[in-house]
C-alpha cells in the first residue's frame, strides 16, 4: 500500500486515451453504489460520447505519482432558465476507496467549481444516493445544500421510446 500521506497527486481533462481507464473508474463506481448491472458504458461509447464530432460532455482524472488513475469527475454542462445561464452538472464524482480522505475528492470538486465560476455558470449541481451518508456528509461539508424538495425525474428504454415516439 502506498504511502498517501506523501503522495501527491494531479488533476488533469482526460482525453480520448482515457476512455479504458475512465471505464475502470465507472465500474468501481458502479460497484460501490451497487449498480454494476446498469453499466452500459465502453471504451468506444465513451470515446464518442466524451471525445467525438461532438463532445457530450468532459472529464477530469485524479492521478497519483507514477500516473495512476485514483479517480475522476465527468460533467457537463445543463442550462437554468430561471438565472438565465448555464450551470454545471457533476454526473459523477469517484475516487477510489483506498485513496480517499487524502483531498481527492475536494480537489476535483474545486476544480469544478472554479470551472463553472470561469465559465460564467449560475449553478453547480449534483445527485447523490439517498442512503449515501458518506457522500452527503462530504457535499454538505464542502458547502452544498441536499435539496429535499426535489426527485429526479427518468424515463429511460421501452418507456422512453413509447414517450418519444406519440
Amino acid at each position: 500500500m502506498p504511502d498517501h500521506a506523501r503522495t501527491a497527486f494531479t488533476l488533469r481533462p482526460a482525453t480520448a486515451a482515457d476512455s479504458a481507464t475512465l471505464l475502470r473508474l465507472i465500474v468501481a463506481l458502479a460497484e460501490y453504489e451497487k449498480l454494476t448491472h446498469l453499466v452500459e458504458a465502453t471504451p468506444a461509447k465513451l470515446e464518442a460520447a466524451l471525445f467525438g464530432a461532438r463532445p457530450q460532455a468532459e472529464a477530469v482524472i485524479a492521478e497519483v505519482e507514477g500516473g495512476q488513475a485514483v479517480g475522476f469527475a465527468l460533467y457537463f454542462h445543463n442550462f437554468s432558465t430561471f438565472l438565465a445561464k448555464p450551470g454545471l452538472y457533476l454526473e459523477d464524482l469517484f475516487v477510489e476507496p483506498a485513496w480517499r480522505g487524502h483531498g481527492i475528492g475536494k480537489a476535483l470538486l474545486r476544480h469544478l467549481a472554479a470551472l463553472a465560476l470561469e465559465r460564467g455558470c449560475g449553478r453547480f449541481e449534483w445527485s447523490v444516493l439517498d442512503w449515501n451518508q458518506p457522500s452527503i456528509d462530504f457535499y454538505e461539508a464542502m458547502g452544498a445544500d441536499v435539496m429535499p424538495d426535489w426527485r429526479i425525474c427518468r424515463v429511460t428504454g421501452d418507456a422512453l421510446t413509447r414517450l418519444g415516439s406519440k
